[in-house]
């Protein structure tokens, strides 16, 4: 008799096989059958008129603190991820030196938009060595599975100390091997890969660049070579991508034998570059190097509310009187006070304000976000066309859209995968063999983006809703979000759904599927703020074979576990 048969749904295995009609059957932790007429079970749940799917595998996510206090990890866990894999973009908490976490805390605060007193609060740093963080890691009961990778940031400032963090510096001989033998030493104990940041965007909360920025090609190879020593992990790479730094990745990625995964995206200041990328990365590929671009199903989107880190009037000398209020104290104020509200709009902002000048490149392309989401508006809709319809001004226009909704109205400035106002460019990566879903950005930007709903909104856009162009078949995007992730990270025993595979699936209301608006929560360690966002129509999610969410609430089981290493069906 098996544990669980899910009847009669439509099957969508993660292969890229047409959805087909069968009943699947599990057993313990694994499927056991897949077809009809499989027998009793001790439990059944009636799938018509339901999609069966493999569980998310989200290979780009940032929990690699938040990992430490919640079990639940939401809201990754809310849309049907079974696995997250984390320590992406160099930056982490292993390995630490005593007394040199504030650095750790610094650096991930200013490059994710963590707040620096939610990681001092929610953090014990009760290990040293990366291998002593996977053991930490592993001894929290979860709602589904992780994986880490060592960060180059950590890891160049425990070798290195102070002049690891200052990207002028470069480590000399006996460091480079020292940081080699750690990194083979955490790849043997379990680490998933290495990732390091070669991007300008990235810096520190106190504005210092990622140490890892400019390491050279001797800094590289020698890690490079720990990848080949260890025989197992991802190199995984954040960069610019200016004059010679594919060459150098693909240098560094031949060298240690092992696959590399480069984010790719559009950015409005170079918006051809992801097209030379992606040819290099075919190239790469056809000389036989595992290279696979890391790419999004939407815009990278700013989410701007009274309540996040950034919104129009944040940079306003009279915000000052506003921000240390609390939030209804605030809505309340900008009600009554129409003089505050008349400078807030007409005043300039503060001087050499670098959130000033973002949003002033913003405005043009920033959208009221109302239910259903769109992550698809058209220009015509943008704050600025909106208001010169009007005859306002824009900033009047945007105030009153944030204070609808008792002050929780929010606007969507999606500043990079949008140049062209439209996700044409979205749709052909995506098609790309060479490419896998991620930057989800899960745990992460919390005061400011919301994309770990993005394996929500890969269905539902691209397979249901899409009316700026043509959509994309369901198969596809599963796999997408699926087995090619699984694949890209060596996890050969889930993302699909086939006998003696993990039971990890999720049984989805496709009609219902939807997200919500996205919701500020101040529910971090030390009263933290973050932007969530829930989603329905997720009737049931199994983690290894056990039920972890119904109907959208957690069932407070914790068959997680921490993935060491590649896995093998």
């Amino acid at each position: 008799m098996h544990d669980l048969i899910i009847r009669d749904g439509l099957l969508v295995d993660g292969s890229g096989a047409p959805p087909r009609h069968a009943d699947l059957a599990v057993q313990g932790d694994r499927i056991a059958a897949i077809g009809h007429d499989l027998g009793p079970a001790r439990r059944s749940i009636d799938a018509a008129g339901r999609l069966v799917l493999p569980g998310w595998v989200d290979i780009h996510t940032h929990y690699d603190g938040q990992a430490m206090w919640d079990g639940e990890l939401a809201p990754s866990s809310w849309h049907g991820v079974t696995t997250a894999v984390f320590g992406n973009c160099g930056v982490g908490f292993a390995p630490v030196r005593p007394g040199s976490a504030p650095y750790l805390i610094n650096l991930m605060e200013g490059v994710e938009d963590i707040p620096g007193t939610v990681l001092a609060q929610g953090l014990d740093f009760r290990w040293e060595s990366f291998p002593d963080y996977l053991d930490a890691l592993a001894d929290t009961p979860r709602a589904l599975d992780i994986g880490a990778q060592v960060p180059h940031a950590a890891l160049r400032f425990y070798v290195m100390g102070e002049r690891g963090a200052d990207h002028l510096q470069r480590p000399d001989g006996d460091q480079i091997a020292t940081m080699g033998r750690l990194l083979e030493q955490a790849l043997v104990a379990g680490a998933l890969g290495f990732s390091t940041s070669r991007t300008t965007k990235h810096r520190a909360a106190d504005g210092r660049p990622t140490p890892s920025l400019s390491a050279d090609e001797p800094e590289l190879h020698g890690l490079a070579l720990a990848l080949r020593r260890a025989g197992r992990g991802v190199l995984q790479v954040n960069s610019d991508f200016g004059p010679g730094e594919f060459e150098i990745l693909r240098d560094a990625a031949a060298l240690a034998g092992r696959p590399l995964s480069v984010l790719l995206l559009q950015t409005d200041h170079e918006p051809e570059l992801w097209r030379q990328t992606l040819a290099q990365i075919h190239a790469a590929r056809r000389d036989g190097l595992a290279v696979t671009g890391q790419i999004g199903s939407r815009p990278i989107g700013l989410v701007m509310g009274l309540e996040t880190s950034m919104h129009p009037f944040a940079s306003r000398p009279s915000w000052r009187e506003l921000a240390d209020l609390a939030p209804t104290a605030r809505v309340a104020r900008l009600r009554t006070d129409a003089a505050l509200r008349e400078r807030l709009i007409h005043e300039p902002p503060a001087l050499d304000s670098v959130v000033a000048q973002m949003i002033e490149r913003a405005l043009p392309k920033t959208f009221r976000l109302t239910e259903p989401v769109d992550y698809e508006p058209h220009p015509d809709d943008a704050l600025v066309a909106q208001a010169a319809r009007r005859g306002c001004h824009p900033l009047a226009l945007a105030l009153d859209w944030l204070l609808q909704d008792d002050g929780k109205g929010l606007l969507l400035y999606p500043f990079e995968n949008y140049h062209a106002g439209n996700l044409d460019v979205v749709r052909q990566m995506l098609l790309d063999k060479a490419t896998v879903c991620g930057l989800s950005d899960g745990g992460a930007h919390v005061g400011l983006i919301c994309d770990a709903s993005s394996p929500t909104t890969l269905l539902t856009h691209w397979a249901r809703d899409r009316r700026r162009g043509p959509g994309l078949p369901l198969e596809l995007l599963v796999r997408k979000q699926a087995r090619d992730t699984a694949l890209a990270y060596g996890l050969t025993d889930r993302g699909l759904l086939a006998p003696g595979l993990r039971a990890d699936i999720n049984v989805v209301d496709f009609e219902r599927l939807n997200v919500r608006l996205p919701q500020v929560s101040y529910d971090l360690p030390a009263g933290g703020r973050r932007v969530l966002q829930r989603a329905d129509g997720y009737d049931h999610t199994f983690v290894a074979g056990t039920e972890t969410f119904c109907r959208g609430e957690p069932t407070g089981a914790r068959p997680g576990r921490l993935l060491r290493g590649a896995t093998a069906s």
